[in-house]
């Protein structure tokens, strides 16, 4: 809609590409708030969000506010807009800016909400082996993740779906339909309606820790549904002689059974062989610290003696 004016936060790529379809359908993006610019995984320097990238790339003012302060307000309320409209920002946004807007302060969240209120519904589903979620438009209150809700799009869960799968895929179904959305709420075409609060689940915080791994503790089932969650970050990992080593890629164990004592590794020819809770797995791909991504065939030339001890 040509005339809406919307101010958008959000950081993530995602955030970035839901920012470029606002911008392409023709809103009037007053401004883009994202997070500071953080240290640059690759040397020196610091690196914009995906948001800040986007914004600058399309012309549109950008905030980068490390504390949401007086003076960020002082900068916030010299604009004029309709919708405030929220993906994935990061911070806990304060009551002033949530009732700044001349219509409604809208979060764009990824879950079907009340279930799996919080910052990781994505990951959540994956590890609860969901058949299905999808996206909420809600208006925002003070509560996290507790405001009415707009509308819902729904999408299934597929068996090999990752993190990063699941996301593209829910990033996409909110750009065919937000322009739309926004539209509906600038027109009261969509009254939000009240969450059932006794339904409500929260996800848990998800941390570095989140990804260590003690194979003798878990069952298969629950480190593949892991390793899909956690692509990217924190990905997973196990510790060996005092050395945390990633894992890139696992599989199910099929072949004849192998006399194998808990907490101990052995090469095969699919990977590196290790006893779970309840069965086997082979780690594919895997990475020392300091070194690049190898396959366990080429860890096998290598690191033979390290794994047998």
């Amino acid at each position: 809609m040509e005339n809406m004016k919307v101010l958008f936060a959000g950081s993530p790529e995602s955030s970035a590409k839901i920012l470029n379809s606002l911008f392409k359908n023709g809103f009037d993006v007053v401004g883009a708030i994202s997070q500071p610019d953080k240290r640059s995984k690759r040397g020196k320097g610091k690196e914009a969000s995906p948001v800040s990238k986007e914004a600058y790339e399309l012309g549109i003012p950008t905030f980068k506010p490390v504390s949401l302060d007086d003076s960020f307000k002082k900068e916030i309320e010299s604009l004029e807009f309709d919708v405030l409209l929220v993906s994935a920002y990061g911070k806990i946004l304060p009551v002033w800016l949530l009732e700044s807007p001349n219509i409604s302060s809208v979060n764009i969240h990824f879950s079907l909400l009340p279930k799996y209120r919080g910052a990781s519904p994505i990951q959540t589903a994956i590890l609860n082996n969901d058949k299905k979620t999808g996206i909420s438009i809600m208006k925002m209150v003070k509560g996290m993740d507790e405001g009415p809700v707009y509308c819902f799009h729904e999408v299934k869960i597929l068996n090999q779906e990752s993190k990063r799968d699941l996301e593209n895929k829910l990033t996409s179904l909110c750009i065919k339909n937000i322009a739309a959305d926004l539209n509906n709420i600038f027109y009261k075409k969509l009254i939000p309606i009240n969450q059932n609060d006794s339904e409500a689940s929260y996800c848990k915080k998800i941390d570095k820790l989140s990804g260590k791994l003690d194979f003798r503790k878990e069952n298969i089932a629950d480190i593949l549904l892991k390793h899909k969650a956690y692509i990217g970050w924190p990905g997973l990992y196990f510790e060996k002689n005092n050395i945390l080593i990633k894992i890139h890629g696992l599989e199910e164990y099929n072949g004849n059974n192998e006399d194998l004592l808990a907490n101990s590794f052995k090469f095969i020819s699919s990977g590196l062989l290790t006893k779970t809770m309840d069965s086997m797995i082979v780690i594919t791909y895997l990475q020392f610290p300091g070194k690049g991504i190898i396959s366990a065939s080429d860890a096998s030339n290598s690191y033979a003696k390290f794994f047998e001890e």
